[in-house]
């Protein structure tokens, strides 16, 4: 999943539960996905972060090194 599929569906989530018409175990599932999405996008953005460090670290020069994740399998969310 991209990080901008995992931000429309956690705003679509975020819009339903604030509408407070879904049945109570609807909106724990609602809840429970919006959690595993906001995680998902908070790893992304920590991910593209440690990224852009490394391209500036070289002296204010735009140098590309090699970087490797951290925990390659968090690239895939599984969702119910």
């Amino acid at each position: 999943m991209k990080f901008e599929e995992a931000m429309e569906k956690l705003q679509k989530i975020t819009e339903e539960l604030e509408q407070g018409e879904l049945p109570l175990e609807e909106t724990l599932q609602k809840f429970e996905e919006g959690t595993k999405l906001i995680d998902f996008c908070e790893k992304k953005l920590n991910e593209t972060e440690k990224k852009i460090k490394v391209l500036m670290k070289d002296e204010d020069k735009l140098v590309l090194k090699d970087w490797e994740k951290e925990n390659p399998e968090e690239d895939s969310l599984t969702l119910k």
